[in-house]
């Protein structure tokens, strides 16, 4: 299985919040590193940076679970892994076309769900009602 985690998954993996305990039962059974690539960590960065902005997380607590983010990269928890730009763009593109009007997916949740694909990812881990709808859509299995 290969599985690939949006912000929301992560975000609740490394924070605690309702879906904390969802997100590390996953994680505990999980017998693969997570992939990550440049655009996840930047999303669940900016969104930790966003939590200290409304006030339920403390800059310190930020910074803590940054560096546990660096730690987990540094020992294979989460592996990075390259993307091929060109091929997600125009996978988004597609299914932006073929599902945007029914979803109401925004940009970025339509890359995510692009680059698990041309990642070859056959899980799709999230949170977010609409992602979820355009993972089932693209045959992702969305176990949450």
């Amino acid at each position: 299985m290969v599985a690939y985690a949006d912000a929301s998954f992560l975000c609740s993996l490394y924070t605690h919040d309702a879906n904390s305990r969802p997100a590390r039962a996953w994680f505990a059974v999980a017998d693969t590193p997570l992939p990550l690539t440049y655009f996840q960590r930047h999303e669940l960065r900016n969104s930790l940076r966003l939590l200290v902005f409304r006030g339920t997380l403390t800059s310190g607590e930020c910074a803590q679970t940054l560096a546990d983010i660096e730690e987990d990269i540094r020992t294979g928890i989460l592996e990075f892994k390259t993307t091929n730009w060109d091929k997600a763009y125009a996978h988004a593109e597609t299914l932006s076309q073929s599902s945007t009007a029914a979803t109401g997916c925004r940009a970025a949740d339509i890359l995510h769900v692009a680059i698990a694909q041309t990642l070859s990812a056959d899980t799709f881990l999230t949170f977010d009602t609409r992602q979820r709808t355009l993972a089932k859509i693209a045959k992702l299995e969305t176990p949450l």
